[in-house]
């Protein structure tokens, strides 16, 4: 009975056999009677083979499995009715099958073990052997289910939790095509699963870095506000969020450097001056000390025997002093500098006019540093101790800044253009980050969002954030614990193409994510971005993705980029990319052992990203 059941099964299954075999490429010839769109067997209606189908073709004991990528007819030259018993049969059709596993026992294996033979025969895939080539789980892993087969109705995708998020992640496709709704969803399965856990509170953190605000217009977008972390950050307003920072990233030369755009030669190494200078640092604990430093280079600067010096170099001094000394009161003392305190061409020096056209007192006499210098400002108020910190790193600036031109260290056409730029650099990051010992609040998910955040923030923040986290993971590397950042719209932090910045700037960003991308996975940090150009994020770091879902791509640069760096993908599965509908999306990558097109499954609307095109007639009617 099992023979028979089983030979009816290889009449019904068996759909022709190999004919060439070229490499990794097999062509097949279909037997006439399977030429039909589908095969009913056991009341179930089976859809037969067909481009982009699945054919398991067997070899002795061997189970290879191949994947359909295009086909055509053959027809013979010389019609022969001793041959062919009418015109139709002479026309024999033939499938160009790419070669992508073979079966171990009843689990599927991607890569192959061995090429079929000429002669060996072709079956479809039952539906137990379709089911096992498309269980992407290994090792008893937690599986999530993140969508169904596109073009076999019913069959669920689980991916294993450890397979895909121990893994870098590209997620691509153009705007509108359901990326972002990819992103959410994925991360939305993983947290249902996990939020509750004390373990996964403690060992997992995840940093998602939004820049078009989609995943922070409502408090429960991917999961309930009670879970996460939301920073709404803005440089055009005072009431924006501010994200909690450490001290120590703002004593970091690097971060200063790349704050104001600092030059390498030149700006970079003053800014490590700045940072390691702490004579200057600790004149700034009491308002007595500070009033020293101040009086000493004021005296400095007027008893300098030094024609190159600029002449107003102490009201310049005051006056930059008084945009970051808020509250206190220097107006008195820089109008009363700039009416009286001139300069002597002929002689060379500094000198004091009194009120009424009295003595004047030179630089040079036994009274001018006290009375005219030490006396002025320590009847002066200036707020040095309610300073916080991001403002006392303006003050070093700006005290090391004229304490080098005093003194002649330091050439003053270099180092201008900086200080010129700190004040407003300040001003932006005092509006979007505080200083805290806390950053995360207790919570592990982390949402940042910068769509109300300058171009030039836009660019720095989320960098040198991103950066500090992975070093600091790095660091202490924990193998309890992970890391995991999120980058949506990522090309407008990992474009290579970029002409806002300097090529050294430039570099370092790059540098730094195709460090996480390339190392991060030793310490536990893992990269997930979501892009709608491909073409202009960095070939590395698209090369060293282990899992991508690819959405509709229309443009040929982004399609081309991603054949390019992408070795998973076959020819059907690249040709598809152009005309893939909203919400769906080809998986493939290490996770999956054959490349699938998923629609990704509905949320909840309230879970939801805010990335919906708006509905113009319902607001124009």
């Amino acid at each position: 009975m099992k023979n028979n059941e089983h030979v009816l099964e290889d009449s019904i299954f068996n759909i022709g056999k190999v004919v060439s075999v070229d490499g990794r490429v097999v062509s097949i010839e279909v037997n006439k009677l399977k030429n039909t769109s589908h095969v009913l067997y056991k009341g179930d209606l089976l859809k037969n083979i067909s481009v982009g189908g699945y054919v398991k073709i067997i070899k002795g004991f061997t189970k290879i499995i191949g994947k359909v990528k295009g086909e055509y007819i053959s027809e013979d030259k010389k019609f022969s009715k001793k041959v062919y018993g009418n015109a139709k049969q002479k026309v024999h059709r033939i499938l160009d099958v790419n070669l992508l596993g073979f079966f171990n026992g009843k689990q599927f294996e991607r890569g192959i073990k061995e090429l079929p033979l000429i002669d060996n025969e072709c079956f479809l895939l039952k539906k137990e052997e379709f089911d096992q080539v498309h269980n992407f789980l290994r090792n008893s892993d937690d599986p999530i289910v993140i969508g169904r087969l596109a073009f076999e109705k019913g069959q669920a995708i689980s991916l294993g939790v450890n397979s895909l998020f121990a893994s870098h992640i590209g997620i691509f496709g153009n705007t509108g095509s359901g990326k972002s709704y990819t992103l959410a969803k994925m991360y939305r399965e993983l947290f249902l699963k996990y939020k509750d856990n004390a373990n996964f509170k403690k060992n997992a953190k995840f940093f998602f870095v939004d820049f078009n605000g989609e995943y922070a217009a409502a408090d429960d977008v991917i999961i309930e506000k009670k879970y996460k972390n939301v920073y709404r950050l803005s440089t055009g307003r005072e009431d924006g969020d501010k994200f909690p920072i450490q001290q120590e990233l703002l004593y970091e030369p690097t971060f200063l450097a790349l704050l104001t755009e600092a030059t390498e030669k030149t700006q970079t190494p003053f800014l490590q001056r700045v940072v390691s200078n702490r004579y200057i640092a600790d004149k700034l604990n009491s308002e007595e000390d500070f009033k020293t430093l101040l009086s000493d280079m004021i005296y400095s600067a007027t008893s300098k025997d030094d024609r190159n010096l600029e002449k107003g170099v102490v009201v310049n001094l005051l006056e930059d002093l008084r945009s970051c000394l808020s509250g206190s009161q220097m107006n008195d003392l820089i109008l009363d500098y700039k009416s009286k305190l001139q300069f002597h061409s002929a002689q060379g020096k500094y000198y004091y006019q009194p009120a009424g056209g009295g003595t004047k007192i030179f630089s040079d006499h036994e009274t001018f540093k006290t009375s005219i210098v030490c006396d002025k400002v320590s009847a002066t108020t200036f707020n040095v101790t309610a300073l916080d910190v991001i403002d006392k790193i303006e003050l070093r600036i700006i005290l090391l800044y004229y304490d080098e031109i005093i003194k002649g260290y330091s050439n003053k056409d270099y180092l201008a253009p900086l200080i010129k730029r700190v004040k407003k650099k300040v001003n932006d990051l005092k509006k979007v980050v505080k200083i805290s010992n806390e950053p995360n609040g207790g919570k592990n998910i982390t949402i940042l969002s910068l769509k109300d955040v300058n171009i030039h923030m836009r660019k720095i923040l989320p960098m040198l954030l991103c950066k500090k986290l992975y070093d600091d993971k790095k660091e202490k590397n924990n193998d309890e614990t992970y890391l995991n950042i999120i980058i949506d719209e990522a090309h407008n932090i990992l474009s290579k193409n970029s002409e806002r910045e300097s090529e050294q700037w430039k570099d370092y960003r790059l540098e730094t994510f195709e460090e996480i991308v390339k190392e991060g996975r030793k310490f536990g940090v893992f990269l997930t971005i979501a892009s709608q150009r491909p073409s202009d994020i960095s070939d590395t770091i698209i090369s060293q993705l282990h899992n991508y879902f690819l959405h509709r791509l229309i443009n040929n640069n982004d399609i081309m980029a991603v054949e390019k760096t992408i070795s998973f993908l076959d020819k059907v599965s690249f040709d598809s990319l152009a005309i893939l509908p909203t919400g769906t999306c080809i998986l493939a990558g290490l996770i999956a052992q054959v490349p699938v097109v998923i629609d990704v499954s509905h949320m909840d609307k309230k879970y939801e990203p805010n990335n919906k095109t708006r509905p113009l007639t319902k607001y124009w009617q």
